[in-house]
This record gives structure tokens, C-alpha cells and sequence, in this order.
């Protein structure tokens, strides 16, 4: 099954994939590799403009959306 997933909110939409992709961007950046990304927990909170996340259940931020 495809699937898409969208955030809209105040006129703007976000896409998950590309959510995704601002972390794994960041994720990379610190030095990992990709396939060190076992788990990701996002939190979309659209009333900040941001999203949160956590990998593998130790490393958390946050992503303006």
C-alpha cells in the first residue's frame, strides 16, 4: 500500500517525507550513517511551525517545518 501524509495548517502543508528528509539531513551531519537510523518518532506541532524528533529513543531535536 502507498501512502502520503500531510500537515496542513494557516495555508501551509508539509509532506512526512520531506520532514523526514530535514532529518536524516541532520542525522548525517553529526557524522552517522543512515542505516545507524534504527527509529524515528516525529511530533508534528503546527500551531510552533516545527516538528520534533527522536532517533533510536536517545536523540531528540527539532526541525522548523
Amino acid at each position: 500500500m502507498k501512502t502520503a501524509f500531510y500537515v496542513e495548517y494557516a495555508g501551509k502543508q508539509v509532506e512526512e517525507k520531506e520532514i523526514i528528509a530535514k532529518v536524516k539531513e541532520i542525522w548525517t551531519a553529526q557524522g552517522n550513517k543512515i542505516k545507524d537510523l534504527k527509529t524515528l518518532n516525529l511530533y508534528v506541532k503546527p500551531e510552533e511551525n516545527a516538528a520534533y524528533y527522536v532517533i533510536n529513543e536517545d536523540v531528540d531535536g527539532k526541525i522548523e517545518l
